[in-house]
């Protein structure tokens, strides 16, 4: 079987030694995407705002693997403050209002840097 490692670009995989995604055979394995725009390192204050930016990287990185957001079989969300939940799932049913994916939401301490206020981490098939 093989396996493709996709990059985002990203100086946290080179730092970290981590692919922004792995596609092994027909499935793609999205690591945990935070808000960056990862051209420019800056990142949006609002967990909504994030929560779009998160997406944004999460389609263009399944677009590379061959995939699409009707791919999606997974979805875990990470947040660091219980009042951004509710906004972050509203992004969140927006964006797979017709994908549905079996999801979790972990409500967390912190994320690895301050500003990071969400994390999504997906896995997708392809076909």
């Amino acid at each position: 079987m093989s396996r493709r490692l996709i990059t985002s670009g990203s100086p946290f995989e080179r730092d970290y030694g981590y692919s922004r995604a792995v596609v092994y055979g027909d499935a793609v394995y999205l690591s945990g995407t935070t808000g960056y725009d990862y051209a420019t390192m800056t990142m949006p204050e609002g967990a909504a705002a994030q929560a779009e930016a998160c997406w944004r990287t999460i389609r263009s990185v399944l677009a590379e693997a061959g995939t699409g957001l009707a791919g999606i079989v997974r979805a875990t969300y990470y947040v660091t403050d219980r009042d951004d939940a509710e906004a972050v799932l509203a992004v969140c049913g927006r964006v797979l209002a017709e994908v549905r994916p079996a999801a979790t939401i972990v409500v967390v301490a912190s994320l690895l840097r301050p500003e990071m206020r969400v994390e999504i981490e997906v896995t997708a098939r392809i076909g």
